[in-house]
């Protein structure tokens, strides 16, 4: 049975916040910078973590390094102390009949705390203990003053919201208090959760032991005496269980969905006619992988089917994945069908435009280059040849995907680096023919879980192998200090005919400051460092033909230094290039280090990775180059960036079209991701796409939640 609340049940949840009880003009822009707009997502703001207010502690009860609650009274206030650095300090020392503790000010107006906080002052104290060497404190703890007389018993008793039980603290912004959030939340949790609705058929929740929505919404918020704290304050109480299970099985049940929708669609059922794959082979200077060869099977199978495939292809940096993609490309020119080929940015397409041309012109095919920035006529002609059907392959940006864009008979999209691009990109390029089959390629190896949420709706091939001969790339941290160290790696490979790189961070194109340092630093190396040597300069802002002089320099050895902004990140290949240098390491992210890794250890030679960071860097940064150090594995790598960044910035989830998850987390809630997906995509099978009289309740709120963001017309 599916708990059923009053029919206006969304309508009640869609409304403003302002409709709250304690929430008025001055509230409301308070809350919606928390990006709270509607009663569902406050209901859905869940508390960051939790106080024990049930009793009251002596002071030497109180545990090191825990949120404690306590009550004491101020024997003395008012000390100022300077620190070292000169910063002024307000203390207050406060103690019962078992000791005392310091409560210490770092920002605060003293002519209040004075007034606040007079000797002889009785009052609950809530704070984080803090502990350096004998001596105990707390930093800025909340407070409640206490009359002398205070009964504590009947205090804890006649507060209900701030004593006496396990209390909610809440993410604030500025000019909200605890207090203030608590007498909010406590008014929502009341009024409102019975307008939410539990869809989860009875079976799963039964199997999975999962509370009704209402029932776990008020337990995460005022959880009640039965609750395992532990279990609480580390997410694994079966309330937050429910709600993140929830929330997973209706993304699941739409990936479900779209993959099921691919199955029933028709789509071109290739031929394989050897007619330009067997002559590539043939002209390949090596032989391809065992996992080439695999992962190609895979993608054939998918393309000679006659539902369109739908394939994630993962390979680690060097791995072949072009040469399969280029592969799977003349399997449908074959058929007489186009290809499209969409990057990430210029530099990309330019750079699998000119590997795809080398192929595809000795073969007598015909290849395209559109982008964003091209003169108008020449754009013109090329839409028209598109058009027409003279162009096999065009590559280009997400200019591609944009409207005018006609193709004669578009059979396969080929997508890189997809974590730059969403799930509705992907269907842009769809309909840019009859149900093309769609191949999605990316170097950045991407965590089983992110797998599951991120291409739920997609088959997986992985190229796990790398070419023969390719070793993996000691990596070495240089303090900004230790700079000529790096030099002298750099000069030993150079003396032995070997070429190296030195690259720097350039985040934006308008960063003046990053352009002139690697102008500077070409300069220094060719006239100063390395005298005698040919150094190149290559960066973004240079014409595509100043580019390709100087890479092509650097390719046939007439450069032996190339210092670079981050446009060889991806797709340069340079066998003889064994060192490269990473100038201001800790600006970049672990994803982007690795990439950059990957231009070195082309060859049979030994090659370094030199990172040398800023004089002053981040603990986070400090965290990316150990792992950098340690370990060659994109997977392992992956990990790390998930764990550091966190699912969000790892993703660009804003760009990518995915959700932020309100209660779910990719990194805590894998075994919960797991069993969600498992059952949504028996569901699915089980209701013949949710086409059954008891799928309609969860069909029509699949559509409510995801309709829109997961594209799911096989539904509507």
């Amino acid at each position: 049975m599916v708990h059923k609340p009053p029919l206006n049940g969304h309508a009640k949840l869609d409304k403003s916040l302002d409709s709250l009880h304690g929430v008025g003009p001055r509230m409301l822009p308070k809350l919606q910078k928390l990006g709270l707009n509607t009663i569902e997502d406050a209901l859905y703001h869940l508390p960051v973590r939790y106080e024990d207010r049930r009793q009251l502690k002596k002071i030497n009860q109180l545990r090191d390094n825990q949120q404690e609650v306590f009550v004491g009274s101020v024997l003395a206030s008012g000390e100022t102390v300077t620190t070292r650095s000169r910063r002024k300090i307000y203390e207050v020392i406060v103690g019962d009949d078992s000791g005392k503790i310091s409560l210490k000010w770092f920002r605060y107006r003293q002519p209040w705390l004075q007034k606040r906080f007079p000797v002889g002052q009785k009052a609950i104290f809530i704070g984080e203990i803090k502990r350096f060497a004998a001596i105990r404190e707390i930093h800025h703890p909340d407070s409640e003053l206490l009359q002398a007389n205070t009964d504590l018993q009947q205090l804890l008793q006649s507060d209900p919201l701030n004593f006496g039980r396990i209390l909610p603290v809440y993410a604030l912004t500025e000019g909200l208090s605890q207090k203030q959030a608590r007498k909010i939340w406590y008014r929502l949790i009341q009024d409102y959760t019975g307008f939410t609705q539990s869809f989860i058929p009875a079976e799963i929740s039964q199997k999975y032991h999962l509370q009704k929505i209402p029932e776990a919404l008020k337990q995460n918020h005022w959880p009640d005496e039965s609750v395992d704290l532990w279990k609480l304050e580390n997410g694994k109480d079966n309330a937050r269980k429910s709600l993140v299970f929830d929330e997973f099985f209706f993304l699941e049940l739409g990936l479900a969905l779209k993959r099921a929708g691919v199955q029933l669609e028709e789509g071109i059922a290739f031929k394989f006619e050897h007619k330009f794959t067997v002559p590539l082979n043939k002209m390949l200077p090596f032989k391809l992988t065992d996992a080439q060869r695999r992962v190609l099977g895979e993608i054939k199978r998918d393309m000679m089917a006659p539902q369109p495939m739908h394939r994630l292809l993962q390979g680690d940096v060097g791995s072949g994945k072009t040469l399969v993609a280029l592969m799977a490309a003349l399997i449908a020119i074959e058929n007489n069908a186009q290809v499209a080929v969409v990057a990430p940015t210029e530099i990309l397409a330019e750079q699998h435009y000119q590997t795809f041309r080398t192929w595809l012109e000795k073969l007598g095919l015909k290849t395209g280059l559109l982008q964003g920035s091209m003169p108008a006529a020449a754009k013109r002609n090329l839409l028209e040849q598109i058009a027409a059907g003279e162009i096999d392959l065009v590559v280009g940006t997400h200019a591609i995907l944009q409207e005018g864009v006609e193709f004669h008979y578009l059979g396969l999209g080929i997508i890189d680096e997809q974590h730059r691009f969403g799930v509705r990109q992907r269907s842009l390029l769809k309909h840019k023919g009859v149900n093309p089959d769609i191949l999605v390629m990316t170097a950045t190896p991407i965590p089983r879980t992110l797998s599951m949420t991120l291409y739920g709706d997609l088959s997986v091939s992985v190229i796990d192998q790398l070419p023969p001969g390719r070793k993996p790339v000691t990596t070495e941290l240089f303090r900004a200090s230790q700079r000529q160290r790096a030099y002298q790696r750099i000069r030993q490979e150079l003396e032995q005919g070997r070429q190296a790189y030195v690259v720097y961070p350039l985040v934006e194109e308008s960063e003046k400051s990053d352009l002139q340092a690697a102008t500077e630093a070409a300069e220094s190396f060719a006239n100063d460092i390395f005298p005698g040597l040919k150094v190149g300069l290559l960066h973004g802002r240079m014409k595509t033909a100043e580019k390709d002089t100087v890479m092509n320099s650097f390719r046939q050895g007439v450069l032996q230094l190339l210092v670079s902004t981050t446009v060889i990140e991806v797709g340069v290949d340079v066998p003889n290039a064994t060192v490269m240098m990473i100038e201001h390491a800790d600006r970049f992210g672990l994803s982007q280090l690795h990439q950059l890794r990957g231009r070195v250890g082309r060859g049979a030679d030994k090659s370094y990775c030199l990172l040398v960071p800023s004089e002053h860097y981040s603990e986070d940064a400090a965290r990316r180059l150990r792992v950098m150090v340690e370990t060659n594995d994109g997977f392992r790598i992956a990990e790390a960036d998930l764990e550091i960044r966190g699912p969000g910035d790892f993703l660009g989830t804003r760009q990518a079209g995915l959700p932020d998850f309100r209660v779910a987390s990719l990194l805590k809630d894998i075994r919960i991701l797991e069993d969600a997906r498992y059952e949504a995509f028996e569901y699915v099978k089980k209701t013949k796409q949710l086409s059954t009289k008891e799928a309609e309740p969860i069909k029509r709120e699949l559509i409510r939640r995801w309709g829109g963001r997961l594209e799911l017309a096989v539904i509507g």
